[in-house]
């Protein structure tokens, strides 16, 4: 959760001084909204497509712990599992187009 919350502060640093930065080729400053929204749309893609990555790890590594301990319930589980996966890279598809959108 440490590495998470290290890779969540290092985006919002660049997000943030990313206008200082961009610069035109005559030395300009590039008008906000122009590149950096297509930037951070791609941020944000990228952080739902890590959020959803993890949150299908967490529910496969739930269902085998579960499998492990009572294995008569797997038919059971499995297709719980499968449900909650694909909900969740719905949810991933879902906010890869709202963040390419913007």
């Amino acid at each position: 959760m440490k590495l998470l919350k290290k890779i969540a502060l290092a985006t919002g640093a660049v997000a943030l001084s990313a206008p200082s930065m961009a610069l035109a080729q005559d030395g300009a400053a590039v008008v906000a909204g122009g590149d950096m929204g297509k930037g951070l749309a791609v941020i944000g893609a990228g952080l739902a497509v890590i959020g959803g990555a993890l949150g299908i790890g967490m529910v496969g590594k739930g269902a085998l712990e579960s499998i492990a301990r009572q294995p008569e319930a797997s038919g059971t589980i499995g297709t719980n599992m499968i449900l909650a996966a694909a909900l969740i890279e719905g949810a991933t598809l879902f906010a890869i187009v709202v963040a390419f959108l913007a």
